[in-house]
């Protein structure tokens, strides 16, 4: 896999910490404090410019509202999710829906269709956050990184693929909550990326889909890399 002066980091669980070629730090999904699978060595983020939130489950907007205030970093979100985060005292919101296109500093950001829900926990409350969503992130070098966030395998996938050209998707492989890997499989080949890092998986004993199986799956697709990250992790 050729990232072209990028630079990814898993954190565990659907975190990533992504590096433009310039120097421009992007969170997707910011989920580190209370991450069981995050290095303690990650849990501090000094220097954060861009958040991108897929949905408002826990375990994807658990750190947004501390983080945002403390790094000043601009948050890309669903309209309702990131209205929600107003309410919490965050600024620099970028919100926007399915379909739509954001520049963001050095990266632009397309909203993308997921399969999943999207509640708030508040309080006792579980508040309507929109839809799920996903992203692709483009560079000023031209690569796509596709973040399918939560969600389950759906055939306009392949359009994601016809219209985006990631050359990277970060796809969860966990089952129960989202695809598993027979699902992710089909996901690898509507969306026809040559490379993907598998995520969601292996957090919680209910996320009992593996890489092994992945691999397993997807061996008759024989231009395929499958990178496999350990939480702290880099790859540039």
């Amino acid at each position: 896999m050729q990232l072209n002066g990028i630079s990814i980091t898993w954190l565990g669980h659907a975190t990533f910490l992504i590096e433009a070629p310039a120097g421009m730090q992007t969170l997707i999904d910011p989920w580190v404090a209370s991450n069981p699978a995050c290095p303690a060595s990650h849990k501090k983020l000094s220097q954060l410019d861009a958040m991108l939130i897929t949905h408002a489950h826990f375990d994807h907007i658990g750190d947004a509202v501390s983080l945002a205030k403390e790094t000043g970093a601009k948050v890309v979100g669903m309209v309702e999710t990131v209205s929600w985060l107003g309410k919490k005292g965050v600024g620099n919101l970028l919100p926007m829906n399915k379909g739509g296109t954001q520049n963001v500093d050095e990266i632009s950001v397309t909203m993308t269709h997921a399969l999943h829900s999207c509640g708030i926990s508040d309080g006792e409350q579980i508040l309507y956050g929109g839809e799920a969503a996903g992203y692709v992130v483009r560079f000023n070098n031209e690569m796509a990184i596709y973040h399918a966030g939560d969600t389950a395998v759906f055939s306009d996938m392949a359009l994601i693929g016809e219209l985006y050209h990631p050359d990277v998707a970060l796809l969860p492989i966990g089952d129960h909550f989202t695809m598993g890997p027979l699902e992710a499989t089909k996901a690898i080949e509507l969306l026809k990326v040559p490379c993907v890092i598998p995520m969601h998986y292996g957090t919680f004993p209910l996320l009992t889909g593996t890489v092994e199986q992945l691999k397993k799956l997807t061996s008759h697709l024989h231009d395929l890399e499958i990178v496999v990250l350990e939480p702290g992790q880099r790859i540039s």
